[in-house]
């Protein structure tokens, strides 16, 4: 048998804007998109040659009730991606996710478990396949886990299979906030057919900005343009928001379709203050870094 244990980021999106309707009925977006600190742990185990195997739990040890364990699960249909692509026998398989990243956030932790998949089981046989032919293999699975499995700091286009790599010389710091309600996906894109965004985002300033490393003028162009759509059924979203603001953030706003939102910070010690006072509130903060 063979083992490898591979980290799967979150991501966040800097920004987020929706260019229309597609011919096959899926939007069209342009997003900057940064892997974060914040991130599962994925161990694959090849050559059981037993029936396919997957648990999940979270950082302590305690099984997770909800998250799918069988082929429903992300990270078994990556697996079964790689072993078609690739043309190799079923070796048996055993997939173990310690989860840290919440689910129904916007943080794309199915996604990031299932590029982990990818990259570990490329590992282990000997990397058959290179980067963009992986993030092919990632784009069968979901749209964000192309990004997942590139990292970094990227302009993602299309459903989230065009991606421009825009590597970043600093780092940025940053709180995210994770209410206790999550947000269908499919419901907010249709809403906001029906109320188109009042103001899109600028990503080359954006991200001219903080290649400068300059964080306070950065804040304020993060845009997403589902967020006023989310705000109108969960008025929790901005009220996050402002804490965030409050607690130092340069500009703060929620996550792909949310329902978490982050604050990116001057600095790494003024995060982790605004992580300490956050955490008395209800619900689950993390600081993260971009990796």
């Amino acid at each position: 048998m063979n083992t490898v244990t591979i980290p799967a980021y979150a991501k966040l999106n800097l920004t987020l804007d929706i260019l229309g309707i597609r011919s096959d009925g899926y939007h069209e977006l342009d997003m900057v998109m940064q892997a974060v600190s914040l991130h599962d742990d994925v161990t694959l185990t090849t050559g059981t040659r037993a029936p396919w195997m997957l648990t999940c739990e979270d950082s302590k040890g305690t099984p997770l009730a909800g998250i799918p364990c069988d082929e429903k699960n992300l990270a078994w249909k990556a697996a079964q991606i790689f072993f078609r692509a690739a043309n190799l026998p079923d070796p048996g398989v055993k997939l173990h996710i310690v989860k840290r990243i919440p689910e129904q956030a916007g943080l794309a932790g199915g996604s990031a478990d299932a590029a982990a998949v990818l990259r570990g089981l490329n590992r282990l046989y000997g990397e058959p396949f290179g980067t963009e032919a992986l993030c092919n293999l990632g784009a069968k699975c979901g749209s964000d886990v192309p990004f997942c499995i590139l990292g970094g700091t990227a302009r993602v286009k299309g459903r989230g299979e065009v991606l421009s790599p825009t590597p970043l010389d600093t780092v940025q710091h940053y709180v995210i906030c994770k209410p206790d309600f999550g947000i269908s996906t499919p419901k907010l894109f249709a809403l906001s057919d029906q109320y188109p965004a009042q103001a899109h985002p600028d990503p080359e300033k954006l991200l001219t900005h903080l290649r400068a490393d300059d964080k306070q003028s950065a804040g304020p162009l993060l845009c997403n343009v589902l967020e006023p759509v989310a705000a109108m059924e969960h008025p929790q979203i901005l009220s996050i928001r402002e804490e965030l603001l409050a607690a130092g953030a340069c500009g703060a706003r929620m996550t792909g379709s949310g329902s978490a939102v982050f604050g990116l910070f001057p600095d790494e010690s003024g995060a982790k203050q605004a992580e300490i006072r956050l955490k008395c509130n209800e619900y689950s903060v993390f600081y993260a870094c971009s990796v």
